[in-house]
């Protein structure tokens, strides 16, 4: 069988790593991706805690509100190639 996934909208935000750096290191959650938390382990890495763990959010990723108010991380190129923008 094939499937169709089903059109949802979603909220998603590009990550700026120099932004969210300059936010964070005011000692405060940044006010741009209050989502993504900073994990000491393994050196000082923008993470997202997920339902399937923490994931690492690189500069350029797209962070995606799921239709569950969970947020993920997902990379350029397969965020392209999966959304488009809504008018």
């Amino acid at each position: 069988m094939k499937y169709r996934k089903k059109p949802v909208v979603i909220e998603a935000w590009k990550f700026n790593k120099e932004k969210w750096n300059s936010e964070i290191s005011q000692a405060k959650l940044s006010d741009s991706y209050p989502m993504v938390l900073l994990s000491i382990i393994g050196g000082f890495k923008p993470v997202i805690e997920t339902l399937e763990g923490d994931m690492v959010v690189s500069d350029g990723d797209y962070i995606i509100q799921g239709v569950n108010g969970e947020y993920y991380p997902c990379k350029p190129d397969i965020f392209h190639k999966t959304y488009e923008v809504v008018e």
